[in-house]
């Protein structure tokens, strides 16, 4: 059994993990626990506080009592808010406090994209635009290149929880361009698990979401890989050991 711990701040698009967890299948388990979300708001001063190395550490000893071989905090916009550097340090904080190996859903998007060789991404985010903006940075600094990136204004994550399938749609046929290699959703607020395959017929690409790329990254941590074609391009890569 591989065990992947994911710190989940409040409750708004968890749903999307057991879905996961079901798709892979087989003997790979997904633990979450939820981390206190302070304020919710996609603003920068409350993000950074969502992402403080206190709120992370209170929820580390409920996964590790779980057996969790790798643990990741699922949330990218708490991670890239930080940026770059701050990240890295948020990352290692973490992996101290965990013992584990660990890491974030920022740092998750940059894997992904390289795991399925893209380097030009079209960014379709929830966030007001300012927000949007630290998150191409962060990609840049990673050697990914946004062409462009759409900001919705939505303020907390309670509404994102909302959104309906056609509205994660809409978004995501808003940002792609015809020279974006992929698209990226990166809130993990967003209920994406059921409407990768949709999004990518639709944009004729691979769509990279925030839920998505976090649960392969903890596949990646563990050094576990699961052919789940239902997941994406991103879970469609060779070599693949069958989950």
């Amino acid at each position: 059994m591989t065990a992947l711990g994911f710190l989940y701040p409040g409750h708004s698009g968890e749903d999307d993990y057991p879905r996961i967890e079901q798709l892979l299948g087989s003997d790979i388990r997904v633990d979450l626990v939820h981390t206190d979300i302070g304020e919710d708001a996609h603003r920068v001063d409350a993000l950074r506080e969502m992402g403080s190395a206190q709120r992370l550490a209170a929820g580390v000893a409920e996964l590790r009592l779980a057996g969790a071989d790798a643990v990741v905090w699922a949330c990218t916009s708490g991670s890239f808010v930080h940026g770059w550097e701050g990240a890295h340090d948020q990352v290692r904080a973490l992996a101290r406090a965990a013992g584990l190996p660990a890491s974030s859903t920022s740092f998750a998007f940059v894997h992904a994209a390289q795991e399925i060789g893209v380097r030009r991404v079209a960014i379709g985010a929830t966030y007001p635009q300012d927000v949007a903006g630290l998150f191409a940075d962060f990609l840049r600094a990673a050697g990914v290149e946004p062409v462009d990136v759409v900001g919705s204004g939505v303020i907390t994550a309670a509404e994102v929880g909302t959104w309906t399938e056609s509205q994660v749609l809409a978004l995501a046929r808003a940002a792609d361009r015809p020279d974006a290699q992929a698209v990226l959703l990166p809130d993990t607020a967003l209920h994406t698990a059921a409407h990768i395959p949709a999004l990518e017929r639709e944009l004729g690409k691979p769509v990279l979401t925030a839920n998505q790329v976090t649960v392969w990254e903890g596949l990646r941590l563990a050094d576990r890989r699961a052919n789940a074609p239902e997941l994406g391009a991103l879970f469609t890569r060779e070599p693949v050991v069958q989950a």
